[in-house]
């Protein structure tokens, strides 16, 4: 009797659970709505089943339990019930698989007058490309990524140069227009989801793959990577904006062509030069750092990641917290430097500086401490010399006290909160995954070794 109450009770709590629980799809926002019908046709199907065969078994459990004075008949075989049962899970088989059959149908064959968008995925981060005035987008290979050319344009295709490339996890789209998404990935295998859209396709590196939306619904949507990428791939995170006309041209506008990132000059490390007397003074006049000053090393980082924190500072992504006291002293600094041209003037000039061994200042286990970096050798490489592809500066040879800091700050929130930190929310997991201060110093004392 306890299992034939367990199964109705089994049965009573599912269907409970269903109708009052709050974890459901979220609201439609593209043209699929035949996806949730087959969903949902899917959904009850299983569900009848479920009922009726736990409420089955419940009433043969109880209605055929033991009596000693009733004897079993054997029938090893019914052909009237296996005819019955077969028929019948056929057509709930192809009830079930029809509908996604009709789906699938359409959602192959793409609208003519579709938009094209490519989507590009690497670990851990999304980003962008639309065709320009001509409507064609050129040829890429990953033999051409670089820190110059990070989406691979191909020099010899002049249909690419009035391309734009839209290098942030932020993208917006027309409302009422059919897009393409045209779908690849620089590394590993990734996939591309809208919840709001129904639509989830993988990135399979090599390929070109694709799907399709109708945005119907303006409005903020995440995008999520649903295929396991790494250690980070839970922060690989971005955001489609669905957006009127107008809005949407505000924001293309703002955006810019390969030619015009091909046009911008190069940094002019004389004229940095003098901008870098202000950073002198706390940073030291060859880069090395000033722990005085609790100031870091910056001739031992690479022009991005420098140019990176720079506009950090400046547009309040980094060192708005007010924990983050170095930070704040920060932010000010950065506004002195007017544009982006200022800014890659002081980064190419930081770029001819000899970075000086540091002075080691904290004591623990390097045995250890082996152990820890294995997760962050996933980034920044094996012997911590840093890996731009996967945007992790070096750390061999960066002051240890300033790590320590940044690993606390990462740990406490101070650095890594602001939703347009996109790495900076990767290094928070990263950082909690060392328990406690001693693990940070094991950690540290092994970088001292390389």
């Amino acid at each position: 009797m306890k299992i034939v109450v367990a199964l109705v009770l089994l049965v009573i709590g599912s269907l409970v659970f269903h109708w009052l629980s709050p974890w459901w799809m979220t609201p439609l926002a593209s043209n699929w709505s035949a996806i949730d019908t087959t969903i949902d046709i899917t959904l009850y199907i299983t569900g009848i089943v479920f009922v009726a065969v736990n409420l089955f078994m419940a009433w043969a459990i109880f209605r055929y339990r033991y009596d000693p004075s009733r004897r079993s008949h054997y029938e090893p075989e019914n052909k009237k019930l296996e005819t019955w049962l077969t028929v019948i899970t056929s057509i709930g088989v192809a009830a079930m698989l029809a509908p996604g059959l009709v789906v699938w149908a359409d959602f192959v064959n793409v609208p003519e007058d579709a938009d094209e968008m490519e989507v590009i995925g690497a670990q851990w981060a999304w980003s962008y490309r639309l065709p320009g005035d001509d409507g064609v987008l050129g040829e890429v290979d990953s033999t051409f990524v670089g820190p110059l050319n990070p989406f691979g344009m191909s020099p010899n295709d002049p249909a690419g140069n009035d391309d734009i490339l839209i290098s942030s996890n932020e993208v917006h789209l027309l409302i009422d227009r059919p897009i393409k998404f045209l779908l690849r990935s620089k590394d590993v295998l990734h996939n591309f989801a809208v919840p709001q859209f129904r639509v989830k396709m993988d990135l399979v590196p090599g390929m070109v793959t694709y799907a399709w939306a109708t945005p119907t619904v303006k409005g903020k949507y995440d995008l999520l990577c649903m295929e396991l990428c790494g250690i980070a791939h839970y922060t690989m995170r971005g955001y489609v904006v669905v957006d009127e006309q107008e809005d949407y041209d505000s924001w293309l506008a703002e955006q810019q062509t390969w030619s015009e990132i091909q046009s911008i000059p190069p940094g002019d490390a004389i004229a940095g030069k003098a901008s870098y007397a202000t950073c002198a003074a706390c940073h030291g006049q060859e880069g090395q750092g000033l722990v005085a000053f609790n100031s870091p090393g910056l001739a031992i980082l690479p022009s991005w990641y420098i140019k990176r924190q720079i506009e950090h500072f400046k547009y309040g992504i980094r060192g708005a917290n007010e924990g983050d006291t170095f930070g704040q002293q920060m932010v000010p600094m950065a506004n002195m430097l007017a544009d982006a041209n200022a800014i890659r003037n002081i980064t190419a000039y930081i770029a001819t500086l000899v970075p000086e061994k540091p002075v080691d200042t904290i004591e623990g286990d390097p045995h250890k401490g082996a152990a820890y970096y294995n997760t962050c050798g996933a980034c920044h490489g094996a012997k911590a010399q840093g890996n731009y592809a996967l945007q992790a500066p070096p750390l061999a040879g960066q002051d240890d006290w300033y790590l320590k800091r940044q690993l606390q700050n990462f740990r406490l929130g101070l650095r890594g909160a602001h939703k347009g930190d996109t790495y900076g929310h990767q290094m928070v997991l990263m950082a909690r995954s060392l328990q406690n201060e001693q693990s940070i110093n094991d950690l540290l004392a092994y970088l001292n070794t390389l």
